[in-house]
């Protein structure tokens, strides 16, 4: 579906999509629809998008959109990384790993780094030639990010990082990753600091199995492994050490709003592409949309729908203006997720059974949407971060 579901919906257009981000929004769905879709099957039995359409991707300038040209980036906002990730959503290669790479991993760079680092690395995460994530999870570890283990010690000018992550998205491709170790496991909290590895370029690194996932099966996501992996103090991202954590915490609202973003996307094109096939199926001499439960299920949807987009307009308007708190990520990122949830479960039941079948685009939806309400952290996480603020 290359048209915009939302506009099929009549959904209310946010007032921060100027015309250039319109024309972004125009130009990805074009680029998924031609350069990814006719190959996802393909990506998806290979469990990975390959490096390739990264390199085509950010020469059609869809990576680190929002980061300033100066380092090679487009100069925009999270409006635009918003317009690429539901362009994704919408076209449905919701496996295609760019939305963690822009504005997850890069801004890290941006917000943290030094100018020798930015101007060192963000200009090859713009061209795709570096393929960033970001190293959170471990075995014992998960939304718990001050029981990480893994470990960084100075050694003379270079720190040696030993520890394992898993769970890491686009881990089998990524040659940039930023890790979260402790630097002094003391401090807890405040002994945690975020490092730069560039794989290509350091010894002991190992990457695990590429893990096999309920659903988006086209994002590699992978065990990582770092024995005795030495890399320059210069790549500790801050003016010091033990600021990891606090720069997580400053940043994980973004992470949320992207989760929304996707949920939304994918909402929107359940919903139109189902509307589509009630429109077209028969049942009992006539088509199911003619039957009132079918009417009551799909108005409470679009109703759902509407709502859940004025919402996230409004979360990305105030992200951009600044204003966006981490409860109120935390609220979108668990209700919209739980929204995609529920849409797609009914999306699909009104397919009957062919919505269970992996042809038809919904089964997939089904499978891709089940971890929106895990990582990031979990939806559990959210409600407890919101009822700290009550």
């Amino acid at each position: 579906m290359a048209t915009n579901p939302a506009e099929i919906l009549g959904l209310p257009k946010p007032a921060w999509a100027a015309d250039e981000v319109g024309m972004l929004y125009d130009m990805a769905s074009r680029f998924m629809s031609e350069e990814i879709a006719p190959r996802y099957d393909e990506f998806e039995k290979n469990e990975m998008v390959d490096r390739e359409s990264w390199l085509k991707a950010g020469a059609a300038g869809l990576l680190c959109a929002s980061m300033p040209e100066q380092y090679g980036g487009s100069g925009g906002t999270f409006a635009h990384e918003s317009a690429i990730i539901e362009a994704i959503g919408h076209v449905g290669v919701d496996g295609f790993g760019i939305g963690l790479h822009n504005s997850i991993v890069a801004p890290y760079i941006l917000h943290y780094g030094s100018e020798e680092q930015k101007k060192k690395w963000l200009p090859k995460l713009a061209t795709g030639e570096l393929i960033g994530a970001i190293a959170m999870t471990e075995p014992g570890a998960g939304s718990d990010l001050q029981g990480v283990k893994t470990r960084a010690e100075k050694d003379g000018n270079r720190y040696k990082v030993n520890g394992s992550k898993t769970f890491i998205t686009n881990g089998q491709l990524a040659n940039f990753i930023i890790v979260v170790t402790k630097t002094d496991p003391a401090k807890g909290a405040k002994g945690t600091s975020l490092i730069v590895v560039e794989t290509d370029e350091v010894e002991g690194f190992e990457r695990g199995r590429n893990l096999d996932k309920i659903g988006l099966k086209a994002n590699d996501t992978s065990e990582l492994f770092f024995n005795d992996v030495r890399v320059p103090t210069s790549n500790l991202l801050g003016h010091e050490e033990g600021q990891g954590f606090v720069q997580l915490m400053q940043q994980l609202p973004q992470e949320r709003l992207q989760i929304g973003t996707g949920a939304i996307a994918m909402i929107e094109r359940a919903l139109a592409l189902t509307i589509e096939y009630v429109k077209e199926r028969k049942a009992f001499g006539k088509a199911i949309i003619d039957f009132q439960n079918t009417q009551f299920k799909l108005a409470e949807l679009k109703t759902e729908a509407t709502i859940g987009r004025v919402f996230y307009n409004d979360c990305v308007a105030r992200h951009i203006n600044g204003g966006l708190d981490p409860v109120t990520a935390s609220m979108a990122k668990y209700w919209l997720s739980d929204l995609q949830g529920k849409v797609v479960d009914e999306c699909l039941q009104l397919h009957g059974g062919y919505g269970y079948m992996n042809e038809y685009p919904i089964a997939r939806m089904f499978r891709d949407a089940r971890v929106q309400r895990i990582y990031g952290g979990t939806n559990e996480i959210m409600k407890l971060l919101i009822g700290r603020s009550l």
